[in-house]
């Protein structure tokens, strides 16, 4: 089958074979170069593999944006006692789709990364914890997994290199909490999902305890490209600071939504009106979320400005997050979507820090207050107050994930909640 929407302007590298069934299959797999990487990092040291990787620039791509390479040599170096690598498969943040699609075409690609970076970090194990809701990914990875096992890339002495890597697929629960790192490796172990505090950093005390590193899905992905090819030909790609492709999970109102493989630093602008051919409906741009729901709004001035890399979104006053580009056109009702945005947090809030547990649902009160032309112009300014209480003082980020696009939108989009305040009209439609 076809892939929908695919552009002339991507770069088509860990996306390759998105809509090829037949990718799912280890033979197709092998045939096709793969599990090269990981023979060729078998035989090499761990830390020359994580020379590699550091060379390369590539950066954690599920929002933080860490140097992977940096952040594997932050492991300890004994092999006596167990080591962990933790993929996380836990995608739930709103807008955005790209690590379901990556496990769901291309499984053993994941795999392979995942074996990379176990032996660069010295780990025995490899979880992946994949989000429970993902039933056809869970089924896809969990048989490419067995696969793997069967023709010896898993499990006791790997291809004859002396090194035992096991591979667990797990499925969680379906909290959206369970996708910070330190709450999943709680759900891991059987317990709550909450977050911990750091430190210890899970380098140091991580899964059960053990030295452990979690990576994103699409950074593993990339992972035996780097290595097959080496990190100068990955940084042929992207900028200086942020070299690479990235996936962008792009939806709202544009002609094409769907997921688009570009270099970062790509203009935002080029892949609304050219990538996902413009607007639908021809109507005017009004706002956009370049990183999903938990990074600050832009309006259309600054999204023509936005260059989509890590400090191209800082640049306009945003982040580029796990770059999910949310787009809204001029028919939006910002103060509904905001609202929305608010109402899922204070749901999936796990309630063990007081100014997210009472901040996110007293948020979402006011945002409906005002919504429903029952608010005062005093509501704004507590709303600004009580949201940036909220910003780091918590454990993890998810307070901040609702301060982010409430002081964004009241600073870019005041005039909407007055109007609202103050004729009980909502402005643009529902």
């Amino acid at each position: 089958m076809a892939y929908p929407y695919v552009s002339d302007r991507e770069v088509r590298l860990l996306s390759t074979y998105f809509g090829d069934p037949k990718q799912r299959h280890i033979e197709t797999y092998v045939k096709r170069g793969g599990y090269s990487a990981l023979e060729k990092a078998l035989g090499m040291g761990p830390d020359d593999v994580v020379e590699i990787v550091k060379s390369s620039g590539l950066r954690g791509r599920g929002g933080a944006g860490f140097p992977t390479g940096v952040k594997w040599s932050f492991m300890p170096k004994e092999k006596k006692k167990a080591h962990y690598l933790l993929c996380n498969a836990d995608e739930s943040e709103p807008g955005t789709f790209k690590d379901r699609e990556l496990m769901r075409w291309d499984p053993h690609q994941l795999i392979e990364g995942c074996l990379i970076g176990a032996h660069a970090i010295r780990a025995q194990h490899v979880y992946i914890y994949c989000r429970g809701e993902f039933f056809e990914a869970n089924q896809v990875l969990a048989r490419a997994v067995e696969d793997a096992y069967a023709k010896g890339y898993i499990g006791e002495n790997i291809l004859d290199s002396g090194h035992d890597i096991e591979v667990t697929v797990h499925q969680g629960a379906g909290a959206y909490i369970c996708g910070e790192e330190t709450g999943m490796m709680n759900s891991l172990e059987g317990r709550r999902g909450e977050p911990r505090i750091k430190p210890p950093f899970p380098a140091a005390v991580g899964a059960f305890g053990k030295p452990s590193t979690i990576n994103n899905v699409e950074t593993l992905c990339a992972i035996p490209h780097i290595v097959k090819n080496g990190g100068e030909w990955y940084r042929q790609w992207g900028t200086e600071k942020s070299p690479g492709t990235k996936l962008f999970c792009v939806s709202g109102h544009v002609i094409k939504p769907g997921n688009y493989e570009l270099p970062l630093g790509f203009p935002l602008i080029e892949l609304i009106e050219d990538v996902c051919g413009g607007m639908k409906d021809g109507n005017a741009l009004k706002a956009v979320i370049p990183g999903g729901s938990s990074v600050p709004l832009i309006n259309a001035e600054e999204a023509r400005a936005c260059k989509l890399d890590y400090e191209g979104c800082v640049d306009v006053g945003t982040m580029l997050g796990c770059a999910s580009v949310i787009v809204m056109d001029e028919t939006t009702d910002i103060v509904k979507q905001v609202r929305r945005m608010v109402d899922f947090y204070a749901h999936e809030s796990c309630g063990l820090c007081t100014p997210c547990r009472e901040g996110t649902t007293w948020t979402a009160q006011i945002l409906r207050r005002i919504e429903n032309g029952k608010g005062t112009e005093d509501d704004l300014d507590t709303l600004m107050e009580m949201t940036q209480n909220m910003v780091g003082t918590t454990i993890c980020v998810l307070s901040d994930s609702v301060a982010a696009p409430v002081q964004s939108s009241i600073e870019k989009f005041r005039d909407e909640y007055l109007a609202l305040i103050r004729r009980g009209e909502r402005v643009g439609a529902a």
